[in-house]
This record gives C-alpha cells, structure tokens and sequence, in this order.
C-alpha cells in the first residue's frame, strides 16, 4: 500500500515538473516572441521616413494644356507657418479636447482610444470611428489616404511611433496645427485665423479658437460661411468637452457659448492670381459633374490634370475680352457681358472659354457655360434647315416669304420688309424670319424638336412652339451648348461632346479620371452637314454674318438676334454668333446681365459677329487654311434620287392668289400641330435679323 501512495506522489510530482517546464517554456516563447515582435516593431519604426514633415504641404495642383505643358498652377495653399509659442494656450487645450484629449500623456499611439474605437465599429457594424491621435492623424495626413482600412491604420501606427521619436509633443502640435486643411482654402492655422476672422492666431479668443478646433473633423461641412448654425453648434460642443476635461470652468464655457459667430466679412477669394480662371472653373464643374471631383480636390488636391486647353487661344480670348473697344458701349452703371468658348469639333476639345467681362468673381457667373439665354436665328440652322434637308429640301427649293398668321401668332421680319419668294438659301443668309416659321410648320414642329434633341439641345413641352424656328425658348442655351452643336455641322454630322479633362492624375502619379478616345454622337447625314456648311458659309460671305469673315480662310456660322420687349424694334437683349472652320467653332453671346427699359442692346447681330472676328483670326493665325469638304458627285447623285422620293412641300404649295387659298394652305402642311395654341409663337422671343 504504501509503495502505491509512493508511487502515485512521484507520478504526480512529475507531472508538476512537466507542467512547469511547460509553463516555463511557453513563458520563454512569449517573452521570446515579444522580443522579436519587438524588434521587428522597432526595425518596421525605424524605416519610416518622416523627413517630409520639413517641407510643406499640400503640393499645388498643375493644369497641363493639350500639349502637355502646364498652362497653369493653382498655389493657394502655401502654408505660413505659426510657432507653437505664438499660439494661444485656449487653442491647444480645444483641439486636444476635441481630437485627442491623452495627447501629452501617450507616445503616439492611445490603447483606450484604439479600443473604445475599436468598440464603437463593432457595434455599428462597419468602420465609422478611427481612434486616431493626433500624431496619426499628422501622420495620415502628410504620408498616407484616408481611405479606412487596417492595412493605412497599421502604417500610421508605425509612422506617428516614429514621429513621437523625433519630434517632441510642441512641435508635433504646431506641425499638425500648421498643416492641417480647416476650409475656404484654409491651409494651417494662420490661414484659417485670417479667413475667418481677420486676425493673427495670437488674437484668437476661446470661442474663435474652439470653432477652428471644431472645424477639423469635417472643414466642409462645417464652414460658418455656409453652414453657421453647424459650426456654432460644434463649437459649443468643443467648448463643452474643454469643460469636462477640466481646461475652463462652467462659467467661462458657459459665456463662451453665448458669443455670436462673427466672421470677418464677405467670404474670401482665395483664388487671386489663378491663372485662366474661367477655363479652370469649367475644370471644376467638369471634375465634379463627371468624376465626382470637389472643388476642394481640384484647387487644393495636389492634382495634374491635363485638358485640352490651347494657351495661345486661351490668351488670345482674353485679350480680347479685355479690349473694351471691340465691345459696345455699355450703361453707366452696368457693364455689357459677354461669354465665347473655342471648340474643336473633331474630338470635342474645349481649347479656350470666357465667360464675363469686367472684374469678375472666381467661380462666380461663368456666361460661356452658365449662361441661360434665347438663340434667336443662331437656331434656324439647327431646328428648321437640317431637317427640312434631311426630308428632301433643297437650298434651291422656295418658300414664301409675306405676312401670315398662324392661328394668332403672326411672325414678322426684323425691319417689317418682305420679300415675296425666296430659295432656302436667300432665307436663311439673309435670316428672313417668315420663311423659316414657314418651313418649320410644314415639316412639323417634332421635325424641329427632333432635331434640336439630336444636336444636344435640351429642350421642353413648352418649347413645341413654331417660335421653336426663331429660337423662342422658355429656358433658353449657352455659347457651350451651340458651339457644341455647330460642330455637327463642321465634323460631317456627327456631335462630338465638348470636354476640358482629358486625365486627371494625383501628384505622384495614380489616374483618377481619364476621358478615354472621343467617341461622337451621329446626328444627320454627312451630306446634310455639308450643304448646312454651304449654306452657312453663305451668311458670312453675302449674309448677316459678313462682319464674321477671315480674310484667309473660309468660314461659316450664324447671327441671331432676339428683340427687347418695349423698343419698338429698336433694341435687343441679345446679340449672337456661333461660327466655324473646319478645325475650330467659336459661338459668342453678348446682353446685359439684367435687361430692362434702361440696359438693352442698340446694335444688330454685328456686335457678336465682330467679337468672333477677333477671336478666331488671331486664335486661328498659326493654324494651316483648311477648306471645306464638298459634296461629292455621288452625294449630289444621291440628293437628286432623294428629291424625287420625297417631293418638298414647297413644289406642293399653291404661289398664287395667296390670301384666296390661305385656309387651305394652313391645313396641308406636314406634321402640323393641330392645337393652335401649341403652335403660336411668342412675341418677343422670336423677332430676329
């Protein structure tokens, strides 16, 4: 018995050892395994390279034009920095209140932090906490994406380790207060004191600082420009948090609170200097319309993005536009604007834009693609012309061209002349008005809202009016949207979407947006696009448009003219002319911003006319003289054929004793709308040359 008892107590004594060795031996793995994690921790801190917090950030944005040279650089967010003894003790405490309360205490890293965050994303079932310290936000800011994952977590982690090694907390602190984004192109804190409020940072009161300090989270969003109820509500609550972590009392929070935000003034431009700045806000509409780009991406992002801006034509606009003699003389107390855009039609390139005149805004009122304004006869090419040509007329076909009335609206000629019976041709270079509405109802007002559709316009119901044939819109087009459209006429048919982005690229190099190879609409037939061309060339050579003409290449375009309400026919609101060669359209708007009995236009189509003559023969000056293409004999072949298929309505049309057979003439016409107050135009849109 007692030899068993002996036995059992050595067995058990064994086991003991072998346990503790056993414990012993994965102590030792741990401590082991810690050492090497350790090291390797340390070798991974070691590598990091910080030396890029001495330089500073963020790198300006580079605009390239179509050759790949840069045209333009936007530099607004050079960083001033502020020394950390400069700043108000107020301003630390609020941004360690409100962004990483165990700031002077940890080396980088918060464990608590780390784990409350950590906590809060479980919960909510996705990541929508960081957990980051100031150090790391430093850190990401400088060298990292915010994109939320453990891969960009991990490297802050090693990177704010090995900023807490080189730097100590006051300069981590005056680095990150110098570099951080607040708003309003409000890099760093200097900056931001003097966007705001005017002011040096040393200035800066408890209210003002705790209102930067609550903007770091989400700047945009937060902006007392735009939203100052948000930014007063996170204000008072960085205040709020300042009182429980002890930095002011109850009282002080409490006053503080009840201060109103007062800001310096106007919002600041904090685009001065930037170099073609209407090009460069049509870059932003672009980047934000087609590749969900901010504002805030493009003029602070560090970005390259190459357009298909031509310097030379870039410049040469806006020479001109700063040459008030080629204008019209305005108002006293109103400036006559204006807005043009250079289009190439053979991939849709935006080579130059202007969009005002005068001291103007940066993203303010862009005309040359804001613009909302009635086309006049720049539209009778478009609407009337090309479909009618696409239905079997010809430029040598007939209309009649005497009053009429179509059941009330009743068009008339600008000057009150008729001309009895004119070609198709005589109509338009001479931007007969009756003919065209003519036409338009004989081939049918969908022809013309067909049409119109096709060429990019964007139209409504209550555009389905034979005033469509004048340009009596409700809403009316841009210089961008006809340029686009004439390119049709220039491309052989086919419309191809204007653009300024050709690629946009971060600063070292990743694509974010790329255009890719032009891809065009087809939108008539070649052989219609070149006839339209024949006939548009005629209103520059014997037409409307002469003022239009280059001595040395051939040209081609459109005058349109809308009346202004009250003048007796004397005024306009709006003078136009959209024109091409085979290599570049050029559509030019001219009117007062705000027409009214005192602030309308005295001149004619010419005014317009004569701005594009400007442009385009110093724009064009290095360009080879391209003609147009012709028809071709197959082509005039093939009209001939198409003519004997589908007879005008022209041939169809009784020319004699008019008034007799009106009633009847009125109810032939093709396509008609036989709601007649569909059909009736108004009256003051559609008067023109």
């Amino acid at each position: 018995m007692k030899a068993e008892n002996a036995a059992r107590k050595s067995k058990s004594k064994s086991k003991r050892t072998i346990f503790r060795w056993a414990l012993l031996i994965a102590a030792g793995l741990i401590v082991v395994g810690c050492a090497a994690g350790w090291g390797v921790f340390r070798m991974l801190v070691a590598v990091q390279d910080v030396s890029l917090l001495d330089k500073p950030l963020p790198s300006a944005t580079i605009i390239y034009d179509h050759t790949g040279n840069e045209a333009s650089r936007i530099a607004q967010n050079v960083i001033e920095p502020v020394g950390y003894d400069a700043m108000p003790k107020h301003l630390i405490e609020a941004v360690v209140a409100i962004e990483d309360k165990r700031f002077f205490e940890h080396d980088g890293m918060d464990l608590r932090g780390i784990m409350r965050a950590l906590f809060t994303n479980i919960t909510a079932g996705g990541t929508v906490q960081g957990g980051s310290t100031i150090t790391q936000q430093l850190a990401k800011n400088v060298f990292l994406s915010h994109e939320r994952t453990w891969k960009r977590k991990w490297s802050e982690v090693l990177l704010a380790r090995k900023i807490e090694e080189n730097y100590d907390k006051p300069k981590i602190m005056e680095m990150y207060l110098n570099k951080i984004y607040f708003g309003e192109g409000a890099w760093g804190i200097k900056r931001a004191a003097e966007t705001y409020f005017g002011k040096p940072v040393s200035r800066l009161t408890l209210s003002e600082s705790a209102l930067l300090a609550g903007l770091i989270k989400a700047p945009s969003a937060l902006t007392p420009y735009k939203h100052p109820e948000k930014a007063k509500e996170r204000r008072n609550l960085v205040l709020e948090t300042m009182r429980e972590q002890g930095f002011i009392d109850e009282q002080t929070c409490k006053q503080a609170s009840r201060i109103p935000v007062m800001l310096k003034g106007a919002k600041p431009d904090r685009t001065n200097g930037i170099k073609h700045p209407y090009y460069v806000d049509q870059i932003i509409r672009e980047a934000s319309n087609l590749y969900g780009l901010s504002e805030n991406d493009v003029l602070h992002g560090g970005l390259r993005i190459y357009t298909e801006m031509d310097p030379h034509m870039q410049q040469t606009a806006e020479r001109v536009y700063a040459n008030d003699s080629l204008f019209p003389e305005s108002s006293s107390d109103q400036l006559i604007q204006s807005g043009s855009v250079l289009v190439d039609p053979r991939d849709g390139g935006i080579r130059a834009l202007v969009g005002g005149r005068g001291d103007q805004p940066f993203r303010g009122f862009n005309r040359a693609v804001q613009l909302k304004r009635q086309p006049g006869s720049t539209m009778k090419p478009i609407a009337v012309y090309t479909p009618a040509l696409e239905r079997g007329y010809s430029p040598e076909d007939t209309l009649l061209d005497e009053p009429v009335d179509f059941g009330g609206y009743q068009p008339k000629n600008a000057g009150g002349s008729y001309h009895g019976e004119v070609t198709l041709y005589e109509a338009l270079i001479h931007s007969y008005n009756v003919p065209a509405v003519r036409l338009l109802d004989e081939i049918g007002i969908d022809a013309g809202m067909d049409a119109a559709a096709r060429f990019g316009l964007k139209l409504t119901d209550a555009d389905r009016t034979l005033g469509l044939a004048l340009g009596g819109l409700q809403e009316g087009v841009s210089p961008l949207e006809m340029a686009e459209a004439f390119g049709v006429f220039a491309s052989d048919g086919v419309r191809m979407p204007a653009h300024t982005i050709k690629r946009i690229e971060t600063a070292d190099g990743a694509v974010l947006a790329e255009a890719g190879s032009p891809s065009g609409v087809k939108t008539t037939e070649q052989l219609v696009a070149r006839t339209m061309t024949a006939m548009l060339e005629g209103v520059v050579r014997e037409g409307t448009g002469e003022a239009a003409a280059l001595a040395d290449r051939p040209v081609a375009g459109k005058t349109g003219t809308t009346q202004m309400p009250g003048t007796n026919g004397e005024g306009a609101k709006d003078n136009w002319f959209v024109g091409y060669t085979p290599q570049l359209v050029c559509a030019v708007w001219l009117g007062y911003d705000q027409s009214d009995s005192s602030h309308f236009l005295t001149t004619t189509s010419k005014a317009a006319a004569a701005v594009f003559h400007a442009i385009m023969s110093e724009a064009l000056q290095d360009e080879p003289v391209q003609p147009f293409p012709a028809v071709s004999v197959d082509q005039k072949k093939e009209k001939r054929e198409d003519k004997e298929r589908i007879k005008p309505k022209s041939e169809e049309r009784e020319s004699t004793d008019k008034h007799k057979d009106k009633d009847k003439h009125e109810d032939k016409g093709k396509g008609r709308d036989k709601d007649d107050e569909k059909r009736k135009g108004k009256d003051h849109r559609n008067e023109d040359d």
